[in-house]
């Protein structure tokens, strides 16, 4: 049998909410079950009103109650409900029912699918803005045997649960209309999941594709996109390629950051790395177990070069996650707001790990001009929880100096700010640090790789020189994947 797309040719206009629900309900082959959880039976709703819903519909269910909700998919581990493995315990159960009970004699032809979402809107309080996970399983030809899924989370930012729930959907149509519809673009079809709906009123912060027909799929990549598209301040991914939630890995950790070009990862960010490492777990404040270490990339740096180079960025990740570090890709160019996004999610130990150039631009007025408070409230936000810098050394090219906190050079009308925060132990330098590698600089290696010069690969990690041969990383020219 043909898939949907050569059944069904591709509408390139932007239909409305109704046109597309209609469109899925007409295809004779298109078949399955909606359960919704938290916020009402939203999605299904617009295909009971658009028509023709029992040639789509096999069940709609929302099982509101927890007690009703642990009886049909049992109790979670974590005793939550609003959490991935709910959704795909949902998904997991709802198309087995499928297969269970839609005979394939009598439908040989139908494509299943089972669309889940696990919702909590605002709360009285309205302290709470609330959030959700949404999925959908399904086949794109009924001899598929093994099915395609896409996994999202959402945050609301509305402060009204009616408006919410509208929004939720609105974005369960768009979902499932471009999983049947828009596989083929999943770059295109992440922008189509906002048709109608105002970005300001919802944030995608997380998204995974799997599955046969999304093999081609690098999540990381659609990571990427969320952040390009403004769906969201910042992402991660874990060492396997996957997407992470990043409210779910930084809640309540203790978090290092080490932010870099990586381009590519070389034996000073390990070390920096390393050493750092190993100061931050030996404070009395910091539980090793509940600590996790983060590679950060800023949006600003991956435009460096001018627009963003996603070859380029595919390859950094590439080596970081073979080193098994988790990333995070984020909009914060000024620290003082990558350590106010920390601290939505934990109230433990933050530490930073950079260089004196680094320290040196955190202590520039010119960043933050924008501030009413300028660099005083820059800094109350950096500062103001428990904070440490661990400062990496860093020689002198012209006079062989090492330069430290002890010796580095801010603006005179900073000096005083400096010392405030240096005598209150807020920065401390890493003194055990590797004196043969400080001399190196990825873009130093960068430039000696791209033009064939030798020595470059023992300015990197063990096996990273292998893998940046065996792959060709960095030297490949750009090839779009698909028509943006």
């Amino acid at each position: 049998m043909a898939s949907v797309l050569k059944r069904d040719s591709v509408f390139e206009n932007i239909p409305s909410i109704k046109a597309k629900t209609l469109r899925i309900n007409l295809n004779p082959d298109i078949y399955g079950t909606f359960a919704e959880i938290g916020a009402g039976q939203e999605t299904a709703r617009h295909f009971f009103r658009s028509g023709g819903a029992s040639g789509t519909i096999a069940k709609a269910m929302s099982a509101y109650d927890k007690d009703f909700s642990d009886a049909i998919y049992g109790i979670e581990t974590d005793g939550r409900y609003v959490t991935q493995a709910r959704l795909k315990t949902m998904l997991d159960y709802e198309m087995q029912l499928m297969e269970e009970r839609i005979s394939r004699e009598n439908h040989p032809d139908r494509l299943f699918f089972s669309y889940a979402n696990t919702v909590a809107t605002i709360d009285f309080s309205k302290r709470y803005k609330g959030h959700g996970w949404i999925g959908i399983r399904y086949q794109l030809d009924p001899n598929q045997k093994e099915f395609d899924e896409i996994i999202l989370h959402i945050r609301f930012k509305q402060n009204e649960a009616r408006l919410q729930q509208e929004t939720l959907g609105i974005l369960g149509v768009n979902l499932i209309y471009g999983a049947f519809y828009k596989y083929h673009k999943p770059k295109k079809m992440l922008k189509y999941l906002y048709d109608h709906i105002d970005k300001d009123t919802l944030e995608i912060d997380m998204i995974n594709f799997s599955g046969p027909n999304f093999k081609e799929v690098d999540n990381r990549l659609m990571s990427l996109q969320l952040i390009k598209n403004d769906m969201t301040d910042a992402v991660m991914f874990g060492p396997d390629g996957n997407n992470l939630l990043p409210a779910a890995i930084l809640y309540k950790k203790n978090i290092l950051a080490l932010r870099g070009s990586f381009r590519p990862v070389t034996k000073v960010n390990l070390d920096m790395f390393e050493k750092s490492y190993d100061i931050f777990i030996r404070d009395k404040g910091v539980d090793q177990n509940n600590t996790i270490v983060i590679f950060e990339i800023t949006l600003s740096n991956l435009k460096a070069s001018g627009e963003i180079d996603e070859q380029d960025f595919m390859d950094r990740a590439e080596l970081l996650c073979s080193l098994g570090h988790s990333v995070m890709i984020s909009k914060f160019q000024e620290y003082y707001k990558l350590v106010e996004y920390f601290n939505n999610y934990t109230k433990n130990r933050i530490g930073l790990t950079m260089g004196v150039n680094n320290l040196v631009d955190i202590f520039d007025e010119k960043y933050y001009r924008h501030l009413s408070g300028g660099i005083l409230e820059a800094f109350g936000k950096l500062f103001f929880k428990d904070l440490q810098v661990y400062l990496y050394p860093m020689k002198n090219a012209d006079t062989g100096q090492i330069m430290t906190s002890n010796n580095v050079k801010v603006h005179p009308r900073m000096k005083e700010l400096y010392k405030f925060f240096k005598y209150n132990g807020k920065v401390m330098d890493i003194i055990d640090y590797e004196p043969e590698v400080m001399h190196i600089f990825s873009r130093d290696v960068l430039k000696k790789l791209m033009n064939n010069e030798e020595g470059w690969e023992k300015m990197l990690p063990e096996g990273i020189a292998e893998i940046i041969k065996q792959k060709q990383l960095f030297t490949r020219k750009t090839e779009d994947q698909e028509t943006e």
